[in-house]
């Protein structure tokens, strides 16, 4: 009779189920309570009288009188039916629950059913979390404001449509009803089974109290020490309580407080039923009955027993206790955490340094972790609902981290050897349980036949069990001897069991002990998060962020920051299948606290990092050559003997005085840093990566995404760009200080497993991009604005020129001083710098910004040559005839702005092919072996090879710096000129045009005074040298997009350009040949520029001699003027 009962399955079965449901409750609650996700129906002003009316005449609401105030349901019914259907099946799942607890419950006290937690645990905690499962989903049932208009919508919409009311409706009515005050019918229900829960919850007399001690106790037994007797250290951790030894607090806690109130006689009757509960109520202010929702214990307690005659005493207890628990409450759960933190560190660095100990000492770790367990969820529900007490900093723990910390250490320990522990107890359970439990058989002289199979089979399982199996990891499953452990439970302690377990007490220790290393072999993760899940943060998202700022501003708690985001992984296992829209809010909430911890600790790692950087970088400033004058200009003091002037400088200290110390005691804010670097890094050792629901989470990432966004904003703050006044770092100051930034960077490595090459490369090639990942500029965008804007533009006014002998900028010699030196920014050593921060992909983009330039210049030319193209058709024809050559130029227009177009071409040319020949130096000394097969396949190039594989060709040398024959990216930009209203031969013919314009206007150069040749500079003062580099490639692209012959048109130019600065020669009165000797040096320079034509070609149509003289004269002016 009794074994058909199934008292175990229903008990295993219900109390799932009843998770599921009581869940379900919650977050039906939560839903209705939050305006974002409340039921639209519930919210919709139409509906508002149907829910008036529902809610005053619930539960007999008449659907056929009443139409008036029920027309918003009549006319949404087959939506409102479908919208509320949800919550009206899981209404009805209470009540279906509630039918088996009643049915379970009488047949439990029909069979007089025998309860004691340290004999048969797994029955009697069965038992008593059903009767608290079931309590609290009446609880939260009531706290569900929106209940009845939500049944009482369905119920209406389902007449409406079917004719007829839900069959189940009244019952569901009935329960609303009856449950409106749920602790005055709870306490009626349970009358009839006060006898069963009240020796359930007496048999925690031992047990509770022995947990719920003082941590000065805790102290003085040296409570999880494995120290503390090293001659017993490999001796196995048992007792006869095993299960006990870590069951949470929190949970007894629970037991006692609601079960005492639901058969509350017993403390009237029972002095240790008495003082069980009020050791419960002095133990804090809440208990937890699901996720966030909580039980005030004493303001419950006390409003329940205030409508009870004759419970004026047990009202005084209850006020009695609350006074000792707001008076006592946080010190004595301070201290334990106090003690927990040092207990819990000198276990794991025990067990870490001798991980051979976790298999007979794994009952210690499971103790450790279910104690800091239950400390940090009594926190949390208290410090969110702090009472008014002087010492609020009972309920504040800013060291909670470590707690954490050493808690996913232990977890962490425990499951990387899992192979140590299953290997041990596998041994234990065939070796010595096994002999144990048969020896225990053996000696019982009544063993029914159910009972003797059972415990036969239970035999036979272990015994079966090799170390071979561990070793060929093979997958272990105890459930069904650990259901059948439950079955022999239940069978033993009905009233009139053939075999009464609390007769065979022996049998109970061997079992429990059994149990336990089962639990070791096949289930020790489902273990690991019962006894030390926290998943209760993710229902308190803000006590768990404050607790993480508080954390975070300790300086010895930042080592341990990283238990944080790893808590979130927790979270993904609290969810239940009867409630799977729970799941996407908790992932969410899951995900953004796990970020936001990462991204705040990454934050704190990245500042320091960048801190101890920029002290890197200012000592290593003052290495730089600049700073020595100062002490060279003192040695040469020094050397002469000259005398020391009376007003002296303090003398500077000398880079390297700040390593000298005089008291290592005293601390420098670098050496700060480091401290607060070493604590940082060492919290990313807890883990290398975690899974928070499916998400692989790693958290160095954060680290180094955010090591890469500081380190591109400060990059380009190191240049200093100022738009307003053009002020800008020297690239090579720049490179300097990144070197620094990057070597320092790299010692980051030595702290935490990180790979900063690839983070510095990813922050360097975003450089060389126009914009970095975040969208903002970088320094390609910063140099190239700066050289277009500041430098090009002033050498365009000629107030800077271009020095060919020493292969830069310089400034001209002005009245007000300069902004800035152009040397300084321009010579070989900037633009190499500048070509190794900005690489060859900037490089390309600062080329590109000055091509657009440049075919804006050669638009204007073509409108210029348009203007004056009948002009220029007779000049062309007529070039050798000066008398009509003289006449046509006095009609000819904007000879002067085509020169300066053309200058301003030539100075932008000249200062491109500087920065390639600058990125060509770089690239051959980083990668010669790619240099060299790019040289070899441009000097091998045939001359009469395909325009499209020449210009392919041209294209891959000079993104590697190469002067080519042809700029492909003239020929580009000047290509992309051409639009589809003008013919090819037009554009051909403007050409042609265009050189002739600039070829007869060469002599009005003579005119500028500025056009003098400057010896020191190797160039004219305004620049006009350039015009050579501007004609030849100009002329070049122009022909090539027209698919022309360059150097024949190359020739007719220079012999245009011959003629007219002959004629120049004629006028030897006139002012016109002032400057002639420099103007004449331009036709030198265009044929040493160009590829396409010669000396000979020159001589053929310009007099040597006439050169020779040019310079002879040019650099006799300089010598006159050295005198």
């Amino acid at each position: 009779m009794d074994y058909q009962q199934k008292l175990a399955e229903k008990l295993s079965i219900l109390n799932e189920r009843g998770s599921g449901v009581l869940i379900r409750m919650n977050y039906i609650k939560k839903t209705c309570a939050d305006p974002k996700l409340r039921p639209p129906h519930l919210s919709d002003k139409s509906m508002e009288p149907a829910i008036k009316y529902i809610n005053k005449k619930f539960p007999n609401i008449d659907f056929r009188g009443n139409v008036q105030n029920l027309v918003g349901i009549q006319r949404q019914k087959a939506e409102v039916l479908t919208a509320t259907a949800s919550y009206y099946d899981s209404f009805l799942d209470v009540i279906e629950f509630r039918d088996h607890v009643y049915e379970l419950l009488n047949s439990i006290d029909a069979c007089q059913c025998f309860f004691d937690i340290s004999v048969n645990f797994d029955f009697t905690k069965n038992y008593l979390d059903l009767i608290i499962t079931y309590t609290s989903i009446i609880i939260m049932l009531s706290r569900i404001d929106d209940k009845k208009a939500l049944v009482g919508m369905f119920n209406c919409a389902h007449e409406m449509t079917n004719g007829s009311s839900d069959p189940s409706y009244p019952r569901l009515g009935q329960m609303f009803v009856e449950y409106e005050h749920p602790w005055k019918k709870l306490t009626e229900e349970f009358g009839p089974h006060t006898r069963s829960v009240t020796a359930a919850l007496l048999s925690l007399k031992m047990v509770y109290p022995r947990r719920n001690l003082p941590a000065e106790q805790w102290r003085s037994a040296q409570l999880l020490s494995l120290l503390s007797a090293p001659a017993t250290m490999l001796e196995p951790a048992c007792c006869d309580t095993m299960a006990c030894e870590y069951l949470s607090m929190e949970v007894m806690e629970r037991w006692i407080i609601i079960g005492f109130l639901l058969c509350h006689t017993s403390l009237n009757s029972h002095q240790a039923s008495l003082d069980l509960w009020k050791m419960g109520l002095r133990s804090g202010l809440y208990i937890n009955l699901v996720r966030d929702e909580l039980l005030n214990i004493h303001k419950v307690s006390e409003d329940l027993f205030d409508s009870i005659k004759g419970y004026s005493k047990r009202v005084a207890d209850i006020k009695e206790c609350r006074e000792h628990a707001i008076l006592n409450g946080g010190a004595i759960h301070r201290e334990r955490r106090q003690f927990l933190r040092g207990a819990m560190k000198e276990l794991f660095k025990v067990l870490e340094d001798e991980p051979g100990l976790l298999g007979p000492k794994a009952l210690f770790v499971f103790m450790a972790l279910s104690f800091s367990r239950d400390e940090i969820l009594w926190l949390v529900r208290h410090s969110e609902n702090m009472p008014k007490i002087k010492t609020p900093e009972d309920y504040v723990d800013n060291q909670i981290a470590e707690l954490l910390f050493y808690m996913e250490k232990l977890r962490g320990l425990m499951k990387k050897h899992n192979h140590v522990v299953q290997r041990y107890h596998v041994q234990y359970l065939a070796q010595f349980d096994a002999l144990v439990l048969n020896d225990t058989i053996q000696n019982m002289y009544v063993c029914p036949e159910e009972e003797s199979v059972l415990m036969s089979s239970l035999v036979s399982t272990l015994s079966a069990l090799s170390v071979k199996q561990v070793e060929n990891k093979e997958e272990f499953d105890f459930t069904a001897l650990r259901l059948d452990w439950l079955r022999l439970q239940a069978y033993t302690s009905v009233s009139k069991a053939n075999l009464p377990i609390k007769e065979y007490p022996d049998l109970a220790k061997v079992m429990t002990m059994i149990q336990f290393h089962t639990r070791m072999v096949d289930s020790l993760e489902e273990l690991l998060q019962e006894t030390s899940e926290v998943s209760i943060f993710c229902f308190y998202p803000r006590v768990f962020e404050k607790m993480f700022i508080q954390s975070s501003e300790e300086q010895t708690m930042k080592r341990y920051l990283m238990a944080f985001p790893l808590v979130c992984s927790h979270f993904s296992q609290c969810g239940h299948p009867l409630c799977p829209e729970e799941t996407e809010a908790m992932e969410k909430r899951s995900l953004r606290l796990c970020v936001t911890f990462l991204e705040q600790i990454a934050k704190m790692t990245s500042s320091v990092v960048l801190e101890i950087c920029a002290e890197q970088c200012n000592l290593h400033e003052q290495l730089q050559p600049k700073h020595c004058a100062e002490a060279i200009s003192a040695a040469r003091h020094r050397k002469q003997k000259k005398p020391v002037q009376r007003k002296r400088e303090v003398e500077k200290e000398k880079p390297g005085a700040e390593s000298l110390r005089k008291d290592r005691a005293v601390t420098t804010n670098v050496d700060k840093l480091h401290l607060m670097l070493t604590e940082l890094c060492s919290t990313y050792g807890l883990c290398s990566e975690f899974v928070a629901f499916d998400h692989i989470v790693v958290p160095t990432e954060f680290l180094l995404s955010h090591l890469e966004a500081s380190l591109s904003e400060i990059i380009v703050r190191m240049a200093n760009y100022n738009q307003t006044t053009q002020e800008i770092a020297r690239p090579s100051d720049l490179l300097a200080a990144l070197r620094a930034y990057t070597a320092s960077l790299h010692t980051l490595s030595s702290y935490v497993n990180l790979d900063v090459s690839r983070m510095v490369k990813n922050v360097l090639l975003q450089q060389t991009q126009p914009l970095d990942s975040r969208g903002a500029h970088t320094i390609t965008t910063v140099y190239t604005n700066w050289f277009l804007e500041s430098l090009l533009r002033q050498a365009s006014n000629s107030l800077i020129v271009h020095c060919p002998t020493m292969h830069c900028f310089v400034n001209q010699t002005t009245d007000n001083d300069p902004s800035f030196r152009a040397e300084e920014f321009s010579d070989i050593s900037e633009l190499q710098a500048l070509a190794e921060l900005i690489g060859p992909y900037g490089l390309k983009f600062l080329s590109d910004n000055l091509m657009w330039h440049i075919t804006s210049q050669v638009g204007e030319l073509k409108k210029l040559v348009i203007e004056n193209m009948d002009i220029l058709v007779q000049m062309k024809n007529n070039f050798d005839k000066p008398e009509e050559m003289a006449v046509l130029k006095k009609r000819l227009t904007g000879g002067e702005n085509v020169l300066k177009r053309m200058t301003i071409i030539g100075v932008i040319l000249s200062f491109r092919s500087m920065a390639q020949d600058c990125l060509k130096d770089i690239l051959q000394k980083h990668c010669p072996y790619m240099m060299l097969p790019i040289e070899s396949l441009l000097d091998c190039l045939p001359h009469d090879a395909d325009i499209k594989v020449t210009l392919s060709v041209y294209e891959l040398a000079s993104a590697a710096g190469l002067t080519c024959d042809i700029d492909p990216a003239l020929v580009k930009g000047i290509a992309s000129t051409h639009t589809d209203n003008t013919s090819m031969d037009e554009e051909y013919r403007k050409s042609c045009l265009l050189l002739v314009y600039i070829g007869v206007s060469l002599p009005t150069l003579a005119l500028d005074p500025n056009s003098v040749y400057s010896r020191e500079h190797g160039g004219h003062n305004n620049n006009i040298h350039c015009l050579a580099k501007a004609i030849n490639l100009v002329a070049a692209a122009m022909f090539t997009v027209q698919n022309k012959n360059i150097e024949q048109h190359l020739k007719e130019f220079l012999l245009l350009a011959s003629s007219t600065l002959l004629q120049l020669g004629q006028n030897v009165e006139r002012m016109e040949s002032k400057n002639r000797e420099s103007i004449y040096l331009l036709l030198d320079m265009i044929v040493e520029e160009s590829p396409f034509l010669s000396q000979d070609m020159l001589e053929s149509c310009f007099p040597y001699v006439l050169l020779r003289n040019a310079y002879r004269e040019v650099y006799r002016s300089v010598l006159v003027m050295l005198g």
